[in-house]
């Protein structure tokens, strides 16, 4: 059995049966093996951005990896950013990087590049083996890798000989370490902090943001009057009617402090200590405020809800309350009245029609300002956001979950700038039929970055400036760029149109496009 065989029958063995691909001259055995190992679902696409943003999404929605077959070090470059967003969101996925044969690398190919330097900034663990039969335990490493917790990017590196030569066999999967168990010490540290009195927040993020982490964490808060606040862009939310809600982290440093103001301990878990996404003249990194202690109950590698179940044991032997009390009721807002889309009504439209147990992919940006509030009050689902800020993840990640779960529909919240990025997705949306409802919302801006102008202190930018973050000239047209790629699309300036189309296509199998434009 030839390296790439063996490679993907062990993938295949450990869990990992679908591979999202963009692959090369190097990578052709590993191809040519999807015949012999029919376990292992290949999908294509067209860009390495896209592989990689969808191996995310995968990975947040199975809760176990998928594979990335990738093109040399150029490749690797093409799928980096929303690697970066993986390695964020703490996702489980093993990154294959084809590379030319080991005896090959010292001619200094017109592709050759330092990989391993590149991957570094993503991946947990690397390696490369140099020899066939090294091939397939490496392969376990990497699932093992990437599944210990709290979940990471693992990068294998497939020189183009291991993978064609002869004399590999494939090999069981590995034992998975299991989450640490909680700190006592951090447990009492954190109980007595509570029963202090002191005004308390907790900023939670990873596991903590699941259904049964937010009801512990709901009783906990209710007990002692504390906030419950999640990381600005939790990798994946459960949330809705019946779950227990949580404010996320503002964007914006000057709300995020407005937020934590007055709390004098704040307690991580499974969270990092709260900074501003980027410095600004005059204003604080360091989003804590003065005088605040910050305890840490879990990191992310920890057993979250173990820990605290633990701390509800400590601060109420008795068992506290049953129900979950800051869980919002069911509840819808109406339709709006027509008129042109803005960025409220088009929240309240998505509201008014999210089914239940929607896997709702957000990358609206500026125009989902609103959206938050509007579906709070929703059927349950869950909310996959933006977790490094590398844009572009959007339409990728939503190909990622549809295949992950195809027993429920996903909606993607796209803004036009970021769609931009990826929109190869569309096709391979089209190619595997994914249930995937697309909503484009396009305000023909960067209109974040027209704010970050003026926060920034560049108050002098003027026409020729504005001109960089402004879409018009061309106007992108979404609906043809999205017939172009076999995805139906419609486009809706009014909220009528928007409320008809949105309701067709969440009922509709396969992908469907919306260019919702937005007015004001």
């Amino acid at each position: 059995m030839n390296g790439a065989n063996a490679l993907l029958r062990t993938l295949v063995g450990g869990g990992v049966d679908t591979c999202f691909m963009n692959p090369g001259t190097s990578e052709m055995h590993f191809v040519a093996s999807l015949d012999d190992v029919p376990e292992m679902r290949g999908v294509l696409t067209l860009f390495e951005g896209v592989a990689t943003g969808a191996a995310d999404g995968y990975g947040r929605l199975a809760e176990r990896p998928a594979a990335t077959l990738l093109h040399l070090g150029p490749g690797l470059g093409n799928g980096l950013a929303n690697l970066h967003n993986a390695r964020r969101a703490n996702t489980p996925l093993v990154n294959v990087v084809g590379d030319h044969a080991t005896y090959h690398k010292r001619y200094d190919a017109p592709l050759e590049s330092d990989i391993d330097a590149v991957a570094s900034n993503v991946s947990s663990w690397i390696r490369r083996p140099m020899t066939t039969p090294e091939l397939a335990p490496a392969a376990a490493q990497a699932v093992q890798a990437a599944l210990s917790p709290p979940g990471s990017v693992a990068t294998l590196i497939l020189p183009a000989d291991v993978s064609w030569s002869e004399g590999a066999d494939p090999v069981a999967p590995l034992a998975v370490p299991l989450p640490s168990p909680p700190d006592p010490t951090a447990v009492s540290a954190v109980a007595a902090a509570l029963r202090s009195g002191r005004p308390t927040a907790f900023l939670i993020g990873g596991r903590a943001c699941r259904a049964d982490a937010l009801r512990l964490l709901g009783a906990i808060a209710s007990r002692y009057s504390a906030k419950l606040i999640t990381e600005t862009f939790p990798a994946r939310l459960e949330r809705g009617a019946g779950v227990v809600a949580a404010e996320r982290l503002a964007y914006l440093g000057e709300m995020a402090v407005a937020q934590v103001e007055g709390v004098a301990q704040l307690v991580l878990v499974g969270a990092r200590s709260p900074v501003a996404f980027f410095a600004y003249p005059d204003k604080p990194s360091d989003l804590v405020p003065a005088g605040c202690e910050v305890l840490t109950l879990c990191e992310g590698g920890d057993d979250v809800v173990a820990a605290l179940e633990a701390l509800s044991a400590e601060t109420d032997p008795a068992g506290g309350p049953g129900a979950a009390p800051l869980a919002p009721a069911p509840a819808r807002p109406g339709l709006p009245g027509g008129g042109e889309l803005g960025r409220e009504s088009l929240a309240q439209v998505v509201a008014h029609l999210l089914p239940e147990q929607v896997i709702v992919v957000d990358e609206s940006n500026t125009s989902g300002l609103f959206l938050a509030g509007a579906t709070a009050g929703c059927p349950p689902h869950d909310w996959l956001a933006l977790t490094g800020g590398a844009i572009g993840i959007g339409l990728p990640m939503a190909v990622g979950a549809a295949l992950a779960r195809p027993d429920r529909p996903v909606l993607a919240l796209e803004s036009d700038g970021s769609a931009m990025y990826t929109i190869q997705a569309l096709w391979t949306m089209a190619r595997e039929g994914a249930n995937v409802t697309t909503v484009v919302c396009s305000n023909r801006s960067y209109a974040i970055l027209n704010m970050e102008l003026q926060r920034v202190g560049a108050s002098h930018g003027g026409d020729r400036a504005r001109a960089m973050l402004d879409l018009h000239r061309p106007d992108l047209d979404f609906v043809a760029l999205a017939e172009g790629m076999g995805v139906p699309a419609t486009r809706a300036e009014t909220v009528t149109e928007f409320a008809e189309q949105l309701a067709r296509a969440l009922a509709a199998e396969g992908p469907n496009l919306i260019d919702a434009v937005i007015t004001r």
